[in-house]
């Protein structure tokens, strides 16, 4: 089959004619890394890899991030986290994440240098999974009016990651290692793409503190404002997911979000997250809050 990339919605691109456990030459990556830093989401159907396959093509990206939690590291490679409800037969959970619902979000925005690719792939599912929501915050900082961009290009937001950890289901109160691990730090509001010159705002409602230098009140409503102006449907791509599905997305302009399912249908994804080019990927410029 030959290679085909489609458009599936606004943003979002379909890979057809390729099997991620095979070899794929340079050319191809190339192609597929462009794509992928213009357009956010890359999905590929009817995949079925090992980790180390998931790995191997991982890196032919950018460099795979090994990530602070502990307790939701695979054990065969420590690249790989494990999305899941699923326990162990001790009772013990074997990933992170739950079955909840989790809101508007952006990975790794607590991090001072975030890893900003994300490669995830479907092991097992209920009939009727949750559906995972994109929100392209390109398309959404395109649509907002000169005075509103002229009002937020040179702001900055601190993010805090024991924001997001205290939602979480079933999650013990943040340690104090993991508390040192993840200092406060700060992001500029909006970032433009080294290599196209557009513009996109990063948020992450989940772990933003505030508009920094601004007082609460007003930075919450102007965060607010720019989360619901993002997350309209036509800056939405909605993934209903298939067994052996890998999505790939840029976490320098995208949010995501996941719906509820029951907690006694089994859900299991395996995860990477990498460090990606700067030359070619938004990576917001981050350091540490005072």
């Amino acid at each position: 089959m030959t290679l085909s990339i489609k458009a599936i919605g606004s943003f979002a691109r379909k890979v057809e004619g390729l099997w991620l456990w095979e070899s794929v030459d340079d050319l191809t990556i190339a192609r597929l890394a462009d794509v992928w830093s213009r357009h956010g989401v890359l999905i590929f159907r009817r995949q079925s890899i090992s980790e180390d396959e998931l790995v191997a093509f991982s890196e032919r990206f950018g460099d795979p991030n090994i990530i602070v939690r502990e307790d939701w590291k695979s054990e065969n490679r420590s690249e790989v986290i494990q999305i899941t409800n699923m326990r162990d037969y001790h009772g013990n959970s074997i990933g992170g994440l739950g079955a909840g619902e989790l809101d508007w979000h952006t990975d790794q925005s607590y991090v001072k240098e975030p890893a900003t690719g994300s490669i995830l792939y479907m092991v097992e599912m209920p009939k009727d999974p949750p559906v995972t929501y994109w929100a392209n915050l390109q398309l959404a900082y395109d649509a907002l009016d000169l005075r509103m961009k002229e009002r937020i290009d040179n702001l900055n937001v601190v993010y805090d990651y024991f924001l997001r950890q205290s939602t979480y289901d079933d999650e013990p109160k943040m340690a104090d290692e993991l508390r040192q691990r993840t200092p406060t730090v700060t992001h500029p509001l909006v970032n433009t793409h080294p290599e196209t010159g557009n513009k996109s705002m990063y948020l992450d409602p989940t772990t933003a503190a505030g508009v920094q230098g601004w007082e609460a009140e007003a930075s919450d409503n102007l965060l607010q404002e720019l989360v619901a102006h993002a997350t309209q449907s036509k800056f939405v791509y909605a993934h209903e997911w298939q067994i052996g599905d890998v999505v790939m997305w840029d976490n320098g302009f995208l949010m995501h979000r996941r719906d509820a399912f029951q907690p006694t249908k089994n859900r299991l994804l395996k995860r990477t997250t990498l460090r990606l080019p700067p030359d070619s990927h938004i990576v917001p410029k981050g350091w540490l809050a005072l």
